[in-house]
């Protein structure tokens, strides 16, 4: 019987795999499209992605984001959100956008890697697709160390070991049960770093970069100020991410936009930015002042302002996919 040759294998389909959108992965929208084209469609569905970040990066607000578009995408499908830092407010979510009716927060706050553990095997258990949010794994103990003294350092080695069995075991469960895993982790300073090294690290040692398929480093750049009656105020931050991990598309790929408090991702910004960086704006019909356009647009009734973002996502993502096109290689090594 002749095997079936996948689109990706054939002359025309060769190059255009990795510079176009996948069709044998589903994806969450992020918030904002720049994003979603540098994570190769968005965060990745029935796989693990790991945000890393320092504070006020928007970790929090990129999970906040993936739920809504979440419940958006799967009207019936559970959402559950585990809060392990004792920082999180509902409400400030909600006014965020995440639909707090629909999100399991469950009835105790996890304390430890084996309770993580647990709480993902029962999901598992239960039928139906889920989105778990862990917001944060640097707030997450183990229980032999809640057990001894403060003054037994054990420098987190249980926590790692225990991080390394507890995905050795689920990994595989949470991808066939359709549960996609999005963890929070916070950047430390890696002490003892010497030359070539990362200077920062993250809890938990290294088994979560093995088996996260996408891991998003968020840098802040500066933040975004303004001026009323005399009065400045900070309004929100710049952010980059970078992909340094991607199972699913090319990594490498940074995105860069603004949050904005009280709003989230400003996402028409990012792509108009990217857009006059890549001179392409002429193409979404938008001129080169595009800040003053967008200020119009956002006057605008909510039907006519999605048909300007549609119409801009949708040059984006043509736009992103020529660049890529032209740095791929012109042949394969290997051709069946």
């Amino acid at each position: 019987m002749t095997r079936p040759r996948l689109d990706a294998a054939t002359p025309s389909g060769r190059r255009n795999y990795f510079a176009r959108p996948k069709e044998d992965v589903a994806f969450i929208p992020s918030g904002s499209k720049l994003l979603d084209l540098a994570l190769g469609g968005g965060w990745a569905e029935d796989l693990i992605s790991n945000i890393v970040g320092d504070k006020s990066t928007g970790k929090t607000l990129l999970c906040i984001e993936a739920a809504a578009n979440y419940a958006i995408k799967y009207p019936s499908a559970r959402i559950k959100y585990r809060e392990s830092e004792a920082a999180f407010l509902p409400s400030y979510a909600a006014a965020l956008g995440m639909p707090i009716n629909r999100v399991d927060f469950g009835r105790e706050r996890l304390d430890t890697v084996e309770d993580m553990f647990d709480d993902l095997s029962d999901t598992a258990r239960r039928k139906g697709r889920c989105l778990y949010i862990l917001d944060s794994l640097d707030a997450l103990s183990d229980r032999e160390e809640m057990a001894r003294d403060m003054d037994k350092g054990s420098y987190g080695a249980k926590k790692a070991k225990n991080m390394s069995e507890m995905f050795r075991r689920i990994a595989g469960t949470l991808h066939d049960a359709k549960i996609t895993l999005m963890i929070v982790s916070q950047i430390r300073d890696n002490i003892g770093a010497t030359f070539m090294m990362r200077k920062t690290t993250r809890s938990g040692g290294h088994a979560l970069d093995f088996y996260a398929s996408q891991v998003l480093y968020l840098a802040q750049l500066g933040q975004l100020k303004r001026t009323i009656s005399g009065i400045e105020r900070v309004t929100g931050v710049k952010v980059r991410g970078k992909l340094e991990k991607n199972k699913v598309a090319l990594p490498f790929r940074e995105a860069e936009f603004s949050i904005r408090f009280g709003y989230g991702i400003d996402d028409l910004e990012a792509c108009c930015a990217w857009l006059k960086m890549a001179k392409s704006l002429g193409r979404a019909g938008v001129p080169s002042d595009y800040k003053g356009f967008l200020r119009e647009t956002a006057k605008e009734s909510n039907g006519a302002y999605r048909k300007v973002a549609r119409n801009i996502h949708s040059t984006i993502e043509t736009r992103w996919y020529e660049v890529e096109n032209s740095f791929l290689p012109t042949h394969r090594k290997y051709d069946f």
